[in-house]
């Protein structure tokens, strides 16, 4: 993978992650910081049990619904 793939993947991962956030919170600050911080946001996601349960492919589909 070069650095143009691994660049890609970030930038889709960190969306991914403002949506997680977006769909729980509806706040544009916390929106910016899970952004920003995504890694440890999803992470933090995953522990606590919100993308359990195929929760972690309907939060992006519902906002194409």
């Amino acid at each position: 993978m070069d650095k143009r793939d691994s660049s890609i993947l970030y930038g889709i991962l960190g969306i991914y992650a403002v949506l997680i956030s977006w769909y729980y919170n509806h706040s544009i600050i916390l929106a910016l910081i899970s952004y920003l911080f995504w890694p440890l946001y999803l992470i933090y996601e995953v522990l606590i049990g919100h993308l359990a349960h195929g929760l972690w492919k309907e939060i992006p589909l519902s906002y194409f619904k």
